[in-house]
């Protein structure tokens, strides 16, 4: 008997030492092995972003030239004025501008060049003086009898971050302030033409907030500008539908150097361009155009032109190696059966370029060729192209496929051509803003929204890869907004950039989908054929040892009884 005892002691030992073993030593290396890695990241930083509050400050310099101000009031420059405006756009967005004024007198070399004949030469003279800040505006107030200007025009804004401003006279007995006062709502219409208005800021925004605030023509503008990215691929093709007839020579090389090189390297603070051509031989439209005997001619009506990309994009192709936006101009010269053929807008008429574009995709021009040879001229025709009227075509397409809005000034304004540049300073500090507050709204969202996706899905894995990017990426939005408001342009949108590709990366990051689909179906069929021939015994052991402990009380309380 003694014998069974010390055995069921033992046997009773033996179970709870494994159940011991298993409980403090199994289930926490278990545990321990089999969790999903967390990265730490900052979830309260990210909670901020949420809500966006931004404030622009631009800085402005109000020059007086000679005969603006008596010398009493000169006196009393320089001197600076700050005005801020505050918009409340919804519960999570909210808008701040503040625009700092500067006024002084001029400089004798500022006086010089204002003595130029023209405007356009006084704006080249003072920019050789001295070069505005990007996002600056610079303007110079000059007497009503000034002969810079023409008599119906009052505002001229020149190539660079320099307007000319012709000021009423000012009564003698008025006070500086009274001036200023004046001056103060055409000061901010050249503002507001220079750098941003809040139209434009809502239209970069129009992805986070109700699209009913921004106005229908900023709301077209971004729909049909493609949307910021750190790079472009920009293709030009031409289509020769009738090689047999027509032997087409372009010299793209020089065309895109003289026109379109120009406008990429002004543009290169906001991204990276490549550009590449190609000839395309059988390539025809998607469309059958209408003969019409009116005008001895084939037309496509605009109705038909929404046809004509689909079926001609299929012949492309695509730059496998880059994930770049791409950016089609297409020249199609019309085979000698369909010539002439022109475009007809909506309201049946011809349209002068002869060209279309559709939003964020590209241009599309029509050559014809048919008037510059003659019926009886022998096949195939050898027929070189008008690089200048082409490339004016795609020039205008491209600024407004890149964001370049066609500013439409008030009344009294006359805005110089950017000329060869094909963009002018003023124009390139309108687009930058525009891109940093789309940028910095877009990774915002993005980086929120991979916040919500981690916090609600425990099994995803957040490697120190991704912490990295997601730490990188609101850092950057930090700055970003912190330059914003400093009124540092370049800065900003530098950081605007490395924040929403620090916020891409993260988000598509291939390891975030490892673990995002796993049920719990699946963790019981692969757990409960581990545990459970092994937690049976076991438990069945420690519930025998507990019915007896219990036994063993009841017969002690009996005896005490």
């Amino acid at each position: 008997m003694a014998s069974i005892e010390a055995e069921k002691q033992r046997g009773k030992y033996a179970a709870l030492a494994i159940a011991a073993v298993v409980i403090l030593l199994g289930i926490p290396l278990w545990w321990k092995t089999t969790e999903t890695y967390r990265a730490w990241l900052p979830f309260s930083q990210i909670s901020e972003l949420d809500s966006l509050q931004l404030q622009l400050s631009v800085e402005i310099e109000v020059v007086f030239s000679r005969g603006t101000l008596s010398p009493e009031l000169q006196s009393k420059v320089p001197l600076s004025q700050t005005r801020e405006q505050e918009n409340q756009v919804d519960g999570k967005t909210m808008l701040r501008y503040r625009y700092e004024t500067k006024y002084r007198t001029a400089t004798i070399m500022e006086e010089d060049a204002l003595n130029q004949p023209s405007a356009e030469e006084a704006d080249l003279s003072l920019h050789m003086l001295s070069e505005s800040a990007c996002g600056s505006v610079v303007v110079y107030i000059i007497p009503e009898s000034s002969t810079l200007l023409p008599a119906d025009m009052n505002v001229y804004v020149g190539k660079r971050r320099t307007a000319l401003l012709r000021a009423a006279p000012f009564e003698g007995a008025a006070g500086l302030k009274e001036v200023l006062s004046s001056l103060e709502p055409q000061v901010k219409q050249v503002a507001d033409t220079m750098s941003f208005s809040h139209q434009d800021i809502l239209a970069a925004l129009s992805d986070r907030i109700r699209i009913g605030q921004v106005s229908k023509e900023r709301l077209a503008d971004s729909m049909r500008a493609i949307k910021s990215s750190p790079g472009y691929e920009i293709t030009f093709s031409l289509l020769n539908p009738d090689p047999k007839s027509h032997r087409l020579h372009w010299d793209i090389e020089g065309g895109v150097h003289s026109y379109i090189q120009p406008l990429l390297d002004k543009l290169s603070p906001l991204a990276n361009f490549s550009v590449d051509s190609q000839i395309l031989y059988y390539a025809v439209l998607g469309v059958n155009p209408r003969f019409d005997s009116s005008v001895s001619a084939y037309t496509l009506n605009a109705d038909s032109l929404a046809h004509v990309i689909n079926p001609v994009e299929a012949r492309l192709g695509s730059n496998a190696a880059s994930s770049n936006p791409v950016l089609n101009f297409l020249l199609y010269v019309p085979d000698a059966q369909h010539s002439p053929l022109f475009i007809r807008d909506h309201s049946k008429k011809e349209v002068t370029s002869n060209a279309f574009h559709s939003p964020r995709w590209g241009g599309i021009m029509v050559y014809n060729v048919n008037d510059m040879y003659k019926p009886e001229a022998e096949f195939p025709v050898d027929i070189n192209i008008n690089m200048a009227k082409v490339m004016g075509v795609f020039l205008a397409q491209l600024r407004l496929m890149l964001g370049v809005q066609k500013t439409q000034p008030p009344p009294g304004f006359v805005l110089q051509s950017p000329g060869s540049a094909g963009l002018a300073d003023w124009e390139l500090d309108r687009l930058m803003w525009s891109r940093s507050v789309e940028n910095v709204a877009t990774a915002s969202t993005t980086i929120t929204s991979l916040a919500q996706l981690l916090d609600q899905i425990g099994n995803i894995v957040i490697n120190d890869n991704i912490a990295q990017q997601v730490s990188s990426a609101v850092t950057s939005l930090q700055a970003a907004v912190a330059e914003l408001e400093a009124g540092n342009l370049a800065f900003a949108l530098q950081y605007s950039k490395e924040a929403i590709l620090a916020s891409e990366r993260a988000f598509f990051d291939p390891s975030l989908l490892h673990l995002l689909y796993f049920p719990d179906d699946q963790k019981f069929a692969i757990y409960i054929p581990l545990f459970l021939p092994m937690c049976v015994p076991i438990m069945l052991s420690l519930l025998k040892i507990a019915s007896e402990i219990r036994q063993r009380r009841a017969e002690k309380l009996a005896k005490k009884d």
